[in-house]
């Protein structure tokens, strides 16, 4: 069973129930997976930014959007238009997959990961999660350790508040830390 059939045949009921909703689209789901990753000091270094673009890209199987600065800011040498950032925009079946992966493999091969913090959910019902290294994922090999970089990755959800985000999210099988 795949997952989002896992969602549509046993977690969406259960949500209705325990968040005592009266119609299935009102039961949070989640809408969009935002991958992103930073350049830091390092934007101007060819290399790096090609390296972080084929990570990102076998990562989550869809080709990263450069994005650019939309100021300049002198403190940082960074001028108008330089590209600082490359994101991915995930949506559908390739999102589904991409959480699937994220709880099922990622999760347990971050060292000294103890779960994630539900202060991580905002008061909108998004969850951010950010990963030091990279190599946590299954499709990072050996040739690829060489250049190692942080990256950021938002859930959207349709969620109302924190609370039903919480409660979709542990549904979704999620670690979350114990209080």
């Amino acid at each position: 069973m795949t997952f989002k059939e896992n969602y549509n045949k046993k977690i969406l009921p259960k949500l209705k129930k325990e968040l005592e909703l009266k119609n299935n689209y009102l039961v949070p789901r989640l809408n969009k997976v935002v991958v992103n990753v930073g350049f830091g000091k390092r934007f101007k270094e060819k290399d790096f930014v090609e390296n972080v673009d084929k990570s990102l890209q076998k990562i989550t199987g869809q080709k990263p959007k450069m994005n650019p600065a939309k100021k300049s800011v002198s403190a940082f040498k960074v001028r108008e238009g330089n590209i600082i950032a490359s994101s991915v925009i995930l949506r559908g079946k390739r999102m589904y997959d991409f959480v699937e992966k994220l709880v099922n493999i990622t999760f347990p091969r971050v060292r000294d990961f103890r779960g994630i913090d539900a202060k991580n959910i905002d008061r909108t019902g998004n969850l951010t999660i950010g990963f030091k290294e990279h190599v946590a994922f299954p499709e990072i090999g050996v040739e690829d350790l060489d250049k190692i970089f942080g990256l950021e990755i938002s859930l959207d959800t349709t969620a109302k508040n924190k609370k039903e985000a919480l409660a979709l999210f542990k549904e979704l099988g999620f670690p979350f830390k114990k209080d």
